[in-house]
C-alpha cells in the first residue's frame, strides 16, 4: 500500500468516526474500478465499486434528463440500512454503507469536505501529462 492509499483510508476512517451508523466505505473510479476500501465482511469491495459506479451513472443521467442539475449524491434506503454514493470530482466517487441508525444529516455535513479532500488526493496521484 502506498502513502496516497493510506491517506485515502485515513479520510474514509475519519468519516466513519464522525458519523454514527457508517459501516463501510470505498473510493471508486468512475468506471467502477476500486481505488481503496474500508469494508468488513460480508461486503465485497470489488462488487461494491462496480455497483456504486453504476448507481452514480444512473443518478447523473437522471439529473441531466430531468433538468435538476449536477449530481451531488444518490441514496438508497433499504430495509437494513443505506447505500449512499457521492460524486468525488469528475472521475471518482465515494460509496458509504450505513446501518439503519445512519445519521444522514451528519453524513450530509461531513461528506462534502471529505469528498473534496479525497478529490485533491486523487488529483495529486495522477501522472503528469506528457508535453
Amino acid at each position: 500500500m502506498d502513502d496516497s492509499t493510506d491517506l485515502l483510508l485515513a479520510e474514509m476512517r475519519s468519516l466513519r468516526e464522525k458519523v454514527v451508523g457508517i459501516t463501510d466505505t470505498a473510493v471508486v473510479a468512475i468506471d467502477g474500478l476500486l481505488i481503496a476500501a474500508d469494508t468488513d465482511e460480508p461486503v465485497d469491495p470489488e462488487s461494491l465499486a462496480a455497483l456504486a459506479a453504476a448507481a452514480l451513472g444512473l443518478a447523473r443521467r437522471t439529473g441531466q434528463a430531468t433538468g435538476k442539475g449536477l449530481l451531488r449524491q444518490t441514496v438508497a434506503h433499504c430495509s437494513g440500512g443505506y447505500v449512499v454514493v457521492h460524486a468525488v470530482g469528475d472521475m471518482a466517487l465515494m460509496a458509504v454503507l450505513g446501518d439503519t441508525g445512519l445519521d444522514m444529516a451528519r453524513l450530509q455535513v461531513e461528506s462534502q469536505a471529505v469528498a473534496e479532500r479525497i478529490d485533491r488526493l486523487l488529483t495529486s496521484r495522477e501522472p503528469a501529462s506528457q508535453g
